[in-house]
């Protein structure tokens, strides 16, 4: 069982990023194939950051059974995780709209890699939390700059730019509970050292993407090619406001996610009496149906506008979520992966959103965006939890089924495509 450790893959992106590395932008033809592999490279590093990351989620049967922890003392692993990420990304990405920094990549994996190693042999509560500090340490660090390696090589599509890179996260989410099922809940807690390879091999992925980096953007005529500052199509007035709403917004879709990804599997083993393993297959089908509405989203928004998109992902999930806590175990599975997928594809066209709002700030808005959608998921951890602990597990799904329907705040965001070409014709 040991050789399915994720690592063999890395025989194909080391060598895209690093030819990559060396292909000059001297003409348009090299420079697409060049953005497609760095959206590979950086897509496969997200896989392998938020698939170690998702394993102290995915072992929670095996951590509260193993130390004897209250549904709210996993809601506070998840809520230390998710707080530490929320509270440095904005300032990462603040800092590195001023002062890139490419190498970033490779030591937020880093980090990753010492909670991985923590989590695996912690010999209490208190080791745990500290295990999932480093590793809210590594995604505040991972994130916004890498959201910005895949805006700069979107040629233009940065919807589907996003997309690319979120849907390797997300289907790293998905990995780990299959991998907690089939590899580490069978040995025991150590069995999660063996991922520090995985981790290992994210560091020389994030490391060559950051010589690319470097090179193609941050040294020479690039670095002193200035770029002119495009003003918001919008107001400050409006910015303030529509931001007010995006984040509204994430809180209804992080919230209920945090239901999922922290007590879907008590849950199911509570109502249908299924076992651990059968519960994380469910969950797996749940963060598969995220990763796929992921990967639609970016596109479809960069098509049909990204403001549909929002109205259809949020509002969309309500009538699915609102019947879930009422179906059997076979609907149950259904409407789960209908609303993983419905849901998922708003973020990328509300990140993108987001950055045609406040142009040329584009570290500043992902560390925000990725930020708060760390906190509301650790937050909603912690207040699920307590609400779990005190009212049951069942309550947690009637209470988050109500969610979705702040989705009609939609409504309220202006029209940017429209504002942009105001904004041009007054030029």
């Amino acid at each position: 069982m040991q050789s399915s450790i994720p690592t063999s893959p890395t025989t194909t992106p080391l060598p895209a990023a690093s030819t990559a590395a060396s292909i000059p932008p001297a003409t348009a033809p090299a420079a697409e194939r060049t953005g497609f592999r760095i959206l590979g490279a950086i897509s496969f590093a997200h896989f392998l950051n938020d698939m170690l990351q998702s394993l102290i989620l995915a072992i929670y049967p095996l951590l509260k059974s193993g130390f004897n922890l209250s549904f709210t003392q996993i809601g506070l692993i998840t809520l230390t995780y998710q707080i530490t990420a929320s509270l440095l990304q904005p300032l990462v990405g603040l800092y590195t709209d001023k002062h890139p920094k490419p190498y970033s990549l490779a030591v937020g994996m880093g980090f990753t890699l010492s909670g991985l190693l923590a989590l695996a042999f912690a010999p209490n509560y208190g080791v745990l939390i500290v295990a999932a500090l480093l590793m809210g340490m590594g995604s505040s660090i991972f994130h916004p700059e890498s959201s910005r390696v895949a805006r700069l090589v979107s040629g233009g599509r940065h919807g589907l730019a996003q997309s690319i890179f979120q849907v390797g996260g997300n289907a790293g989410s998905a990995m780990g509970p299959l991998l907690a099922a089939w590899f580490i809940i069978p040995r025991g807690q150590d069995s999660v050292a063996w991922f520090a390879l995985a981790a290992l091999t994210g560091m020389l992925i994030l490391w060559q993407v950051g010589v690319w980096y470097k090179h193609q953007h941050l040294s020479g005529r690039n670095k002193a090619r200035a770029r002119p500052v495009v003003a918001s199509p919008v107001s400050r007035n409006a910015v303030i406001g529509s931001m007010a709403v995006l984040l509204t917004l994430l809180f209804s879709k992080y919230f209920y996610m945090a239901s999922f990804t922290s007590y879907y599997t008590f849950y199911l083993m509570h109502r249908f009496n299924v076992s651990v393993q059968n519960a994380q297959m469910h969950l797996f089908l749940f963060l598969a149906a995220v990763a796929l509405g992921t990967i639609l989203g970016g596109p479809i928004g960069d098509k049909i506008g990204r403001k549909r998109v929002i109205w259809g992902s949020i509002l969309g999930v309500a009538p699915f979520a609102l019947i879930l806590p009422y179906a059997d175990l076979f609907w149950t599975g259904v409407l789960s992966f209908v609303i993983g997928l419905i849901l998922a594809s708003a973020f990328s066209a509300i990140l993108v959103f987001a950055q045609e709002l406040m142009p040329g700030k584009v570290g500043t808005v992902s560390g925000l965006f990725f930020g708060f959608a760390f906190g509301m998921g650790g937050l909603g951890a912690a207040v699920l939890g307590k609400v779990a602990d005190s009212q049951g597990i069942e309550f947690v799904y009637h209470l988050c089924a109500f969610l979705p329907l702040l989705g009609m705040l939609t409504i309220l965001l202006p029209d940017v495509g429209r504002a942009k070409v105001k904004a041009a014709a007054a030029r």
